[in-house]
């Protein structure tokens, strides 16, 4: 082992299985995904991005006790892993604590400002919590981030920011989140 590691063949076969991990999970076989990325993690147990990759494979899952132990694990190791406080305010957002979210979210976007879905998300948590004027800033972000890329998610981001300049009294049903249960209030 200890030849391994100053070869680093360790991460070199750690790398291996995340590579897997991350074709397993494109195909929606998150059981495999899992599996390579606990074997990635056999290897490099320190590494927070697989650790926050694995956390984020459960999140997909619904395995969120397991996502968040992930997640804070990862951040133990690198407190600026953007997927781990993308999944962090993804689990935020799902249970209704919007100030966490935000939070989250924000650290997530201060990692890697370039993440149109970190802006869409930060966007409406600050909705949910009353703030259209940074809900509307930030939707306005996400929309441009996500033109060319992702077009569905554009017209959603737009539906939203629609949504956002009504008064409240005013506003008509609001759009669902694409692939979510979510119910608004």
């Amino acid at each position: 082992m200890a030849l391994n590691r100053r070869l680093g063949l360790n991460r070199y076969e750690a790398d291996e299985y995340y590579r897997l991990a991350l074709e397993a999970y494109r195909k929606n076989r998150f059981d495999d995904a899992i599996l390579n990325m606990n074997e990635a993690l056999a290897l490099l147990p320190n590494k927070s991005e697989y650790l926050a990759t694995r956390g984020f494979f459960y999140l997909e899952d619904g395995v969120l006790d397991k996502a968040q132990a992930d997640f804070d694990a990862a951040l133990k190791h690198h407190r600026y892993e953007m997927l781990a406080h993308y999944g962090r305010g993804m689990i935020a957002y799902r249970e209704k604590r919007w100030a966490e979210a935000i939070t989250h979210f924000g650290e997530a976007y201060r990692s890697d400002p370039k993440r149109p879905e970190t802006m869409y998300y930060l966007a409406l948590a600050f909705h949910h919590n009353h703030d259209d004027d940074n809900a509307r800033r930030w939707m306005e972000q996400a929309a441009a981030g996500f033109a060319g890329h992702d077009e569905r998610r554009r017209s959603d981001a737009q539906k939203w920011l629609k949504t956002f300049q009504k008064p409240l009294e005013t506003r008509p049903p609001q759009p669902r989140l694409p692939g979510s249960d979510q119910t608004e209030p």
